[in-house]
């Protein structure tokens, strides 16, 4: 068993609660979903946030995920390079698996594809 990163980014429209807890959810069932992880398999999530997003903590939305309540999970603030992409959420899950890191399905969602075009049409194939 090896521990590994799993990346995921997802951008929303508006700086709005409802919408960075539903974003940062989505995101993460995604993730579970394509690599066939349980909350269990976690060691932890960092998540960090651009600037323009401060209505609320995306922690918060996996909290309402079954299993979530005891997954260390931390929110930053993503530093602020000048043009990068806007209302974005990034996430690191760390889990414990006995995948390859080329088998790992990191989740790009909405404008955050453009992130990492590389690993998004990996991930569609």
């Amino acid at each position: 068993m090896m521990t590994r990163g799993i990346r995921g980014a997802t951008t929303v429209q508006t700086n709005s609660k409802t919408e960075i807890h539903k974003a940062a959810a989505d995101a993460m069932t995604h993730i579970i979903q394509k690599n066939n992880i349980c909350p269990d398999d976690i060691s932890h999530i960092l998540i960090t946030v651009t600037n323009d997003l401060d209505a609320a903590f995306p922690a918060e939305g996996l909290r309402n995920l079954d299993g979530f309540q005891y997954v260390p999970i931390m929110c930053a603030m993503e530093i602020p390079v000048p043009n990068s992409l806007k209302k974005c959420i990034r996430l690191m899950v760390t889990v414990n698996t006995t995948k390859r890191p080329a088998d790992i399905h990191h989740i790009y969602l909405n404008e955050a594809v453009k992130l990492r075009p590389d690993l998004t049409l990996t991930n569609e194939q």
